[in-house]
Protein backbone atom coordinates (compact mmCIF):
# COMPACT_ATOMS: atom_id res chain seq x y z
CA UNK A 1 0.00 0.00 0.00
CA UNK A 2 1.22 3.49 -0.64
CA UNK A 3 0.16 6.46 1.40
CA UNK A 4 -0.78 9.32 -1.03
CA UNK A 5 -1.99 11.43 1.74
CA UNK A 6 -1.80 10.51 5.42
CA UNK A 7 -4.11 11.37 7.96
CA UNK A 8 -4.15 15.06 8.72
CA UNK A 9 -6.33 17.83 9.78
CA UNK A 10 -6.35 20.65 7.28
CA UNK A 11 -8.33 24.17 6.55
CA UNK A 12 -7.08 25.23 3.04
CA UNK A 13 -6.48 23.63 -0.10
CA UNK A 14 -3.13 22.07 -0.50
CA UNK A 15 -1.35 19.05 -2.36
CA UNK A 16 0.19 15.92 -0.84
CA UNK A 17 3.97 14.97 -1.56
CA UNK A 18 5.10 13.40 -4.88
CA UNK A 19 5.09 9.69 -4.26
CA UNK A 20 7.07 7.53 -6.99
CA UNK A 21 4.97 4.12 -8.47
CA UNK A 22 7.66 2.02 -8.10
CA UNK A 23 6.30 -1.72 -8.67
CA UNK A 24 2.95 -0.37 -8.86
CA UNK A 25 3.34 1.44 -12.43
CA UNK A 26 1.32 0.93 -14.95
CA UNK A 27 -1.15 -1.36 -12.91
CA UNK A 28 -5.13 -0.74 -11.60
CA UNK A 29 -4.64 0.31 -8.47
CA UNK A 30 -8.19 0.97 -5.80
CA UNK A 31 -7.49 4.49 -4.32
CA UNK A 32 -9.38 4.82 -0.75
CA UNK A 33 -10.65 8.27 0.59
CA UNK A 34 -11.08 8.07 4.40
CA UNK A 35 -12.56 11.25 5.48
CA UNK A 36 -12.95 11.08 9.28
CA UNK A 37 -13.70 14.46 9.90
CA UNK A 38 -15.74 17.51 8.60
CA UNK A 39 -17.95 19.80 9.94
CA UNK A 40 -21.71 20.64 8.24
CA UNK A 41 -22.18 22.89 5.27
CA UNK A 42 -18.88 21.93 3.59
CA UNK A 43 -17.36 19.93 0.86
CA UNK A 44 -14.08 18.51 0.04
CA UNK A 45 -12.86 17.34 -3.64
CA UNK A 46 -9.84 15.56 -4.02
CA UNK A 47 -8.10 14.83 -7.45
CA UNK A 48 -5.16 12.15 -8.49
CA UNK A 49 -2.14 13.90 -10.42
CA UNK A 50 0.38 11.61 -13.03
CA UNK A 51 3.61 12.58 -14.15
CA UNK A 52 6.73 11.49 -16.22
CA UNK A 53 9.24 13.57 -14.68
CA UNK A 54 7.89 15.38 -11.39
CA UNK A 55 7.93 18.62 -13.93
CA UNK A 56 4.65 18.33 -15.70
CA UNK A 57 1.62 16.52 -13.82
CA UNK A 58 -1.72 15.53 -15.29
CA UNK A 59 -4.91 15.19 -13.98
CA UNK A 60 -5.70 11.69 -14.09
CA UNK A 61 -8.69 11.27 -11.54
CA UNK A 62 -11.54 13.09 -8.99
CA UNK A 63 -13.62 11.63 -6.16
CA UNK A 64 -16.65 13.19 -6.51
CA UNK A 65 -17.38 15.73 -4.18
CA UNK A 66 -17.58 14.80 -0.75
CA UNK A 67 -19.69 16.53 2.08
CA UNK A 68 -19.53 13.59 4.87
CA UNK A 69 -17.50 11.05 6.99
CA UNK A 70 -16.69 7.70 5.29
CA UNK A 71 -14.12 5.44 3.44
CA UNK A 72 -14.86 5.98 -0.27
CA UNK A 73 -13.11 3.90 -2.97
CA UNK A 74 -12.56 4.15 -6.60
CA UNK A 75 -10.02 2.93 -9.12
CA UNK A 76 -7.13 4.29 -11.09
CA UNK A 77 -5.87 2.41 -14.33
CA UNK A 78 -2.67 3.40 -14.66
CA UNK A 79 -2.37 0.95 -17.91
CA UNK A 80 -3.89 3.38 -19.33
CA UNK A 81 -0.83 6.04 -18.30
CA UNK A 82 2.38 4.13 -19.14
CA UNK A 83 4.35 7.13 -18.77
CA UNK A 84 3.31 8.14 -15.48
CA UNK A 85 6.02 7.75 -12.91
CA UNK A 86 4.54 9.44 -9.72
CA UNK A 87 1.55 10.27 -8.38
CA UNK A 88 0.28 13.24 -6.56
CA UNK A 89 -3.19 13.96 -4.66
CA UNK A 90 -4.47 17.53 -4.34
CA UNK A 91 -7.89 18.55 -2.12
CA UNK A 92 -9.89 21.39 -2.64
CA UNK A 93 -12.45 22.32 0.24
CA UNK A 94 -15.33 25.05 0.35
CA UNK A 95 -17.79 25.93 2.99
CA UNK A 96 -21.17 27.89 2.78
CA UNK A 97 -23.98 29.30 5.05
CA UNK A 98 -23.36 31.07 7.99
CA UNK A 99 -21.03 31.13 11.18
CA UNK A 100 -17.22 29.68 11.25
CA UNK A 101 -15.80 30.55 7.31
CA UNK A 102 -13.33 28.46 7.32
CA UNK A 103 -14.01 24.46 6.60
CA UNK A 104 -12.00 21.99 8.41
CA UNK A 105 -11.24 18.32 7.07
CA UNK A 106 -9.55 15.53 8.27
CA UNK A 107 -8.96 12.64 5.93
CA UNK A 108 -6.27 10.51 4.25
CA UNK A 109 -6.10 8.78 0.94
CA UNK A 110 -4.14 5.54 -0.02
CA UNK A 111 -3.32 3.51 -3.02
CA UNK A 112 -2.93 -0.02 -3.80
CA UNK A 113 -3.64 -2.76 -5.93
CA UNK A 114 -7.09 -4.46 -5.90
CA UNK A 115 -7.39 -7.92 -4.01
CA UNK A 116 -8.95 -10.70 -6.29
CA UNK A 117 -10.92 -13.75 -4.40
CA UNK A 118 -11.45 -16.63 -6.39
CA UNK A 119 -15.25 -18.31 -6.08
CA UNK A 120 -15.43 -21.68 -6.06
CA UNK A 121 -18.04 -23.92 -8.14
Amino acid sequence: MQVLLPENVVRDNGAGAEIALESTRGKLLLLTLDVIRTVERESLEVSIWGSPNQTSWKLLGVFPRKDYCGTYTQFLDLADYPEVEFLRAEWKMSRWGSGETTPLFEFSLSADEPKLHAVGA
